[in-house]
């Protein structure tokens, strides 16, 4: 049993090493592990996820982000890790998207066991424009389902209501084309 065990977790082993960064979304669980993501699907619905989720972290800047502030807006919630190669790709398209649509804010929830000042000092060579938040998790924000990988990225609505969950990399462009989907503003 063992014996045909072992051949079967060495080609796994190869198949998960085969993946490119940006086209998985790794496993919170096992963070040396990876599941391929494809276009970025949303990820299945989850009943303890409110419609009108909650958010209200301390920010790295000292700041507050309420999420019910920013109503009428486009609210992209990323959640989001230092060692998460995919999460690192797409930061700088997020960041972009928060500086050149008015009609957009970003926050980054960092999903990790790490200080404030680490986190200070990595963003000091990977800056973004939104705001940074540290997230138990052991207890991430109860309005938001527990990521079983990252990037999870949620776009939220004017109205505060969820209209995607999408776990594995984003690009700015797919969060407009939602945008424009869900009768925001098309792209440029």
């Amino acid at each position: 049993m063992i014996r045909r065990l072992v051949p079967c977790l060495a080609l796994a082993a190869v198949l998960a090493a085969c993946q490119r960064d940006d086209e998985v979304a790794v496993p919170v669980d096992d963070r040396a592990a990876a599941t391929p993501a494809g276009d970025a699907a949303p990820a299945a619905p989850d009943a303890s996820s409110r419609e009108r989720p909650a958010l209200r972290v301390e920010t790295l800047d000292g700041g507050t982000f309420d999420l019910a502030d920013h109503r009428g807006t486009w609210v992209v919630v990323n959640f989001w890790a230092t060692w998460c190669a995919p999460c690192l790709k797409e930061m700088p398209e997020l960041s972009a998207l928060d500086a050149m649509r008015e009609h957009v804010q970003v926050v980054g929830l960092a999903y990790e066991d790490t200080t404030a000042d680490e986190l200070r000092a990595f963003l000091e060579t990977r800056p973004v424009v939104y705001p940074i938040a540290i997230v138990d998790t052991f207890e991430p924000p109860a309005d938001f389902e527990t990521p079983k990988g990252l990037p999870m990225t949620y776009l939220i609505g004017p109205d505060g209501r969820v209209v995607e969950k999408i776990l594995g990399p984003v690009t700015a462009a797919r969060l407009e084309e939602l945008i424009a989907q869900a009768g925001g503003p098309a792209a440029g």
